[in-house]
């Protein structure tokens, strides 16, 4: 495997990405989305006590009662501050908290999602492609860009139109315009906008040029 170029220092933000093996899609259905968006938020806590398998068996009070302590007593591996899944791919943004959190934190969600996976489809072999991408978010600015680019995933890709963007479970925009609630860290983006309405302007402005950089993507990667 490859030496990775990015070093994950504890405190810093990076956006997280990954996907498919030979880019084929790794969420063939609603429930393949829910499940990685519920692995998240479980195994973003550094000591959780039983694999996830086992905790979504579990009665929807026994699972409060995890929470419950997870949230009480447990550290955290990251921080999440947005996220997106694409048919074939997954983006994060994220903070980490704990040394080598988020080379943990991925691991355990690409691991349990890909045995998941597998077995539902009776299929062998990897399911995401390597290792994990990582790029650190250097000053706010850039910060704020990448929560854009991400939550503008579906509309550039096709998949939805901007006027129904906040309607894509599978992201954590919802949850940025209060529509949804969710485990995300939407204060550290929306701490540099007048309020929720201002950020969806952002979003709204730059739907038509996200459109056209996907659509010249290829024109400049090297």
């Amino acid at each position: 495997m490859a030496r990775r170029k990015t070093i994950l220092a504890i405190n810093e933000i990076y956006h997280v990405y990954n996907r498919g093996v030979e880019k084929r899609p790794i969420f063939l259905r609603s429930n393949d989305c829910l499940r990685f968006i519920e692995l998240m938020n479980y195994y973003r806590f550094k000591n959780c006590p039983i694999k996830y398998s086992y905790f979504r068996r579990l009665s929807r009070e026994e699972k409060e009662n995890i929470f419950f302590s997870l949230q009480k007593s447990s550290a955290k591996l990251v921080d999440i501050f947005a996220f997106c899944l694409m048919p074939n791919h997954v983006h994060i943004l994220l903070k980490q908290l704990l040394d080598n959190g988020v080379s943990k934190f991925m691991g355990k969600i690409t691991n349990s999602f890909s045995h998941y996976f597998n077995t539902r489809q009776e299929r062998i072999g990897h399911l995401f492609q390597g290792n994990f991408g990582a790029s650190r978010i250097e000053d706010d600015e850039q910060l704020i860009h990448v929560s854009r680019y991400i939550h503008l995933n579906p509309v550039s890709s096709y998949i939805i139109e901007i006027n129904k963007l906040h309607t894509y479970k599978y992201s954590s925009y919802p949850e940025y315009l209060g529509q949804q609630s969710g485990f995300c860290n939407t204060e550290e983006v929306l701490s540099h906008f007048k309020n929720k309405e201002s950020y969806k302007m952002i979003i709204d402005d730059q739907a038509d040029y996200a459109r056209k950089l996907e659509n010249i993507k290829h024109l400049i990667l090297e």
